[in-house]
């Protein structure tokens, strides 16, 4: 809200100062005014686009894995190339990259490359690019000159928090003290010194009945409950991971997403909003904003957002 309030006021200072301008005929005013509604209209576009990044995990960093397909050295020399073009993307956004694993290829590019971008919505603006890469070019590594087609994958997850914080809340327990049962003598019987706790938003239950003194289980029990939650949270970070991991596509024809044809036109077509873009060399100097608004605009048109 504030940042919205603050372009606002930004907005009407520029109507205003536009208007004394014109008024006054004052052009150096005027061009000042116009470079001033381009910043805010650049910010107002980058609002715009923050807004979009609602899903659980758009604000967290991303980790990109960049995979060779079929093709051999092409698709190998074509895995490069989206590695740096994904890599300048990470430099025009100001975001921190880190290299975690780096395959070369046999003879040229990369087999593989896995990196992090760090930075504010990092995963929300890059999760749509997961997918299959198509190249089409006049083969560097062919003495005929044939065109070839090349493929690579590109598999964006988010670096989900791995530190997992057990916080557990009172009035989500249910916490009953009983009467232990088996070995212990007269006095554990007759003592209700046993606790069970159920945690009711997962339907856990635990229970501890090994020392005489009621506040010493009920102790026990919630390290045993908190050390099952904890699991519990891991099951279903890892779960996740998995379902994005079985969602990839196969690296070949016709599973791709996005189209970069250098010959015998200049082009690059995304799949699946029909976006085709002509200047290619920008598109792979780093310039992918097109496409992630593109798609944005899609997912929440398709969504029913406004």
């Amino acid at each position: 809200m504030d940042l919205w309030k603050k372009l606002s006021s930004d907005l009407e200072d520029s109507e205003l100062m536009l208007q004394l301008a014109a008024e006054e005929s004052d052009a150096q005013t005027t061009q000042e005014v116009s470079g001033e509604i381009a910043r805010i209209e650049k910010q107002i576009d980058r609002f715009s686009l923050d807004l979009m990044l609602d899903g659980e995990d758009d604000n967290c960093n991303a980790i990109i894995s960049i995979n060779a397909g079929a093709g051999g050295t092409d698709s190998q020399d074509w895995a490069e190339m989206l590695f740096r073009m994904y890599s300048r993307w990470i430099d025009r956004k100001n975001y921190k990259i880190n290299i975690i694993d780096y395959q070369p290829g046999d003879e040229a590019g990369i087999k593989s490359v896995t990196l992090t971008a760090t930075g504010s919505y990092a995963y929300g603006y890059l999760k749509m690019e997961t997918g299959v890469h198509r190249l089409v070019r006049i083969s560097p590594f062919n003495a005929s000159g044939k065109r070839h087609t090349s493929f690579a994958s590109v598999f964006v997850y988010p670096e989900l928090d791995r530190e997992i914080v057990v916080e557990i809340e009172e009035k989500d327990l249910r916490i009953d003290v009983y009467r232990a049962s088996g070995a212990g003598g007269q006095h554990i019987n007759k003592t209700s010194s046993a606790v069970r706790i159920v945690h009711l938003p997962t339907g856990i239950v635990v229970q501890c009945q090994q020392d005489r003194s009621q506040h010493r289980n009920k102790e026990i029990a919630m390290k045993v409950l908190k050390a099952r939650l904890h699991q519990l949270e891991k099951q279903k970070q890892d779960e996740k991971l998995q379902e994005m991991h079985d969602n990839k596509d196969e690296i070949a024809w016709g599973s791709q997403i996005r189209s970069y044809v250098l010959h015998p036109y200049q082009m690059v077509k995304d799949h699946r909003i029909k976006l085709e873009v002509g200047n290619i060399n920008q598109v792979l100097d780093g310039d992918i904003d097109p496409f992630i608004k593109g798609l944005l605009l899609s997912r929440n048109s398709a969504n029913g957002s406004v």
